[in-house]
């Protein structure tokens, strides 16, 4: 086994950016930025790493042939070594929460980490299922960053972390219609490959019209100069769901651009909330 392998495992940059996400998700809950969130960095950042590593171990067969680089199918760390890690980074996250988080944070970090590794093990195989839980784990980041102020921080971010979840479900139906072809090949069982690209598409549509309506309601909150910022942000997301419906084919989603259109709108989405969150 090699030291570096439990440092790439957990995928440094992807656990960073979860734990940076969940102090921005503080700032638009209050609109300030204390010392303390540190600790929802910290937490946040293990979980994270303790997901993508439960991941990867239950994924090794399936890396040996797609990612034979990656530190388990390599030979650079052994799979039961890799699930004591993942076991330790779990336990070691929710430690620092209870003993440092109120009570609501430590809530969500428990089952966000059960979810983590009920994805890993059952969900992602689960049609439907899988989009909804990587959709509740990414809108969920907002639940956490607002956690440290309580259940009324929690309640202050529940809007947009409901916004965004019905983007990201959008978004991860979308996906899974684009790799229709490829997913056959390997068996998968994924919502279109079962119900059809239409039904998909369908589902997408109404999602997205679910976190945009949310996003309107944000007015009330942050006023007109949001809503000036958020609607063209909210078309954007709106031109990347439709465009699906004029697809007959997973081709042709792809090349409409309808996922991208989508991320784009997601990202501008958060700049939005964070400079109304500090001028509103």
């Amino acid at each position: 086994m090699k030291l570096t392998a439990f440092f790439r495992i957990i995928r440094p940059l992807n656990a960073v950016m979860a734990g940076f996400a969940s102090v921005l998700a503080y700032v638009i809950a209050t609109g300030t930025l204390i010392p303390a969130v540190l600790i929802i960095f910290l937490i946040v950042l293990l979980i994270t790493a303790a997901g993508n590593v439960i991941n990867d171990y239950h994924d090794a067969a399936i890396d040996a042939i797609n990612r034979p680089d990656r530190p388990i199918p390599s030979g650079e760390i052994s799979r039961s070594a890799a699930l004591i890690y993942a076991v330790f980074l779990f336990v070691l996250g929710n430690a620092i929460g209870v003993v440092y988080a109120p009570l609501p944070l430590i809530i969500i970090a428990l089952v966000n980490s059960v979810i983590l590794w009920g994805y890993a093990s059952h969900l992602k195989m689960m049609p439907l299922l899988g989009n909804l839980a990587v959709s509740y784990l990414a809108a969920s980041i907002f639940l956490f960053g607002g956690s440290l102020e309580g259940w009324e921080g929690i309640m202050a971010n529940l809007p947009v972390s409901g916004a965004t979840f019905g983007v990201i479900l959008a978004r991860e139906l979308i996906k899974d219609a684009e790799d229709m072809p490829g997913d056959k090949d390997q068996g998968a069982r994924t919502f279109p490959i079962l119900y059809g690209l239409h039904p998909t598409i369908l589902m997408a549509g109404a999602a997205t019209l679910i976190g945009v309506v949310i996003t309107l309601l944000l007015y009330f909150r942050w006023g007109s100069w949001y809503l000036a910022g958020i609607i063209p942000v909210d078309l954007i997301i709106l031109l990347g769901a439709f465009r699906a419906f004029r697809c007959n084919t997973p081709e042709g989603i792809k090349l409409a651009k309808c996922s991208t259109l989508i991320k784009i709108g997601m990202f501008a989405s958060l700049l939005i909330f964070l400079a109304s969150a500090i001028l509103f």
